[in-house]
């Protein structure tokens, strides 16, 4: 990271430096709130987990050359400099906001209901044809893990594409004050959280409230084919620019051929011109990601062949509709995350299999009072689409159970529908339900664990 000395990172989060003068000067090579991440001349923020309170590797860090200590409690006389703040986690916010503000550097932040990942990998590899970037990584796309990201850009990188994920209200306020993006870009409103959130118009002012910091002079981006944002008037002023596949938007796609597997192919169409491009990832939402990253090249002025090039470029990453092939199955690894927009559109993507098809579903969370009814719509999908074999794992899947029994009963069409209540369940039967050959899709919320039955699957011998 660029220079912050520990006078100047104490100023940032309004704490009380306890140090040595000569300390204070010093400038910090990384900051870090995993201790074992710790390096020479780091900035350790001992921040308290669920079951782990990082202040009690303060000592632990020191001696492995950190430079200091960021803490809520008073160490007393220690031969190490530390920072006293009320919240070290908004110390961290703190630090991470002075730290972007004093980089030149365009930020893009990304959210949504459905398919963040998807489209900022979507977006990256698009910039990334014209423009060095860093993009969020994994899961840090929340109040901890959107600072450390920001903490990670350095002199060489000009655009940073930011995943910021919420589930309740102010959240998105925070991040932005963190990320303050230069180009917003939106999604969709479905809906994911709407425990917390209520309904969807609950949803779209909890993800609009990115704008509250985003650049005045800058650019939002947002799916005009969603009824929510299509009629959102930001109070900023800023008109939005609309991505989609209704022929009215600036930004759409004509001509789109679905290869299955093997992905889609359209004419994208900008308000200046029209090319074509190859996704090579499968899924009718790729047509989406690949209009919102044409939309922000636009933005940061890239040509029609640099973004046709990172269109193309652009592939799968593990979780995210990853088709592993193995000796056995075809397995398409989805088991990142999961809400009812996302399992309907994983199943329609497995429907293009040419074999016999397996979807492994798994328990969606955070659905609200009606997750029931939710999971029951996935299971009447599943049916409909025409799947051979439904494999619905945990207590809330009974439901998706009920859904395709009833849906292919009145179908009349004949498929294998099993429910486990636990994986280990399922580990149990698995060798008697799927078949060589099968193309299997795995896919739930990221608590139920599903990477093990990927990993689990593709080590398969014999």
């Amino acid at each position: 990271m660029k220079h912050m000395s520990l006078h100047e990172i104490a100023a940032a989060c309004g704490g009380t430096y306890c140090g040595d003068a000569v300390s204070a000067a010093k400038e910090v090579s990384s900051v870090v709130i995993d201790s074992r991440k710790a390096e020479k001349d780091s900035l350790f923020v001992a921040i308290k987990g669920a079951r782990v309170d990082g202040h009690t590797f303060i000592p632990q860090v020191m001696e492995k050359g950190a430079l200091c200590s960021i803490s809520e409690q008073d160490l007393g006389d220690v031969p190490y400099p530390y920072i006293r703040v009320e919240s070290c986690e908004q110390a961290l916010k703190d630090i991470a906001e002075h730290y972007r503000r004093s980089l030149d550097i365009k930020v893009v932040g990304i959210s949504g209901s459905v398919g963040k990942t998807s489209t900022k990998e979507m977006i990256a590899s698009v910039l990334s044809q014209k423009y060095h970037v860093l993009k969020t990584e994994g899961n840090f796309n929340n109040e901890i893990g959107l600072p450390l990201t920001v903490f990670n850009i350095r002199d060489e990188h000009e655009v940073a594409v930011l995943e910021m994920g919420i589930s309740g209200f102010g959240e998105m306020t925070r991040l932005a004050k963190v990320a303050r993006p230069d180009v917003c870009v939106i999604t969709n409103i479905g809906v994911a959280h709407l425990e917390n959130l209520g309904s969807r118009d609950g949803i779209l002012k909890a993800k609009t409230e990115m704008f509250a910091y985003m650049n005045p002079k800058g650019t939002i981006i947002l799916n005009g084919d969603d009824d929510k944002l299509i009629s959102f008037t930001p109070e900023n002023g800023i008109a939005p620019t609309y991505f989609g596949l209704d022929a009215s938007h600036p930004f759409h796609a004509e001509n789109v051929a679905n290869l299955g597997l093997k992905g889609s192919e359209a004419d994208f169409v900008t308000p200046d011109s029209r090319f074509h491009a190859h996704i090579s990832i499968p899924g009718s939402h790729m047509v989406y990601n690949a209009l919102a990253g044409i939309a922000v090249g636009y933005a940061l002025d890239m040509t029609d062949e640099e973004i046709a090039r990172g269109i193309e470029a652009n592939v799968t990453i593990a979780g995210r509709n990853n088709i592993i092939e193995t000796d056995h199955y075809t397995i398409i690894d989805d088991c990142y995350n999961a809400n009812p927009a996302s399992m309907k559109a994983s199943i329609d993507v497995l429907a293009f299999a040419d074999t016999r098809t397996v979807a492994i579903l798994g328990d969606m969370f955070e659905l609200g009072s009606d997750s029931e009814k939710m999971h029951y719509g996935v299971g009447v999908h599943a049916a409909e689409t025409g799947i051979n074999v439904l494999i619905c794992i945990g207590e809330l899947s009974a439901a998706t159970v009920q859904g395709a029994e009833e849906a292919a009963e009145k179908k009349g069409t004949p498929m294998e529908i099993r429910h486990f209540q636990t994986k280990e369940d399922f580990f149990r039967d698995s060798g008697s339900i799927l078949t060589k050959n099968d193309t299997v899709l795995i896919k739930a919320s990221h608590g139920m664990g599903f990477a093990e039955i990927v990993d689990t699957l593709k080590n398969q011998q014999g």
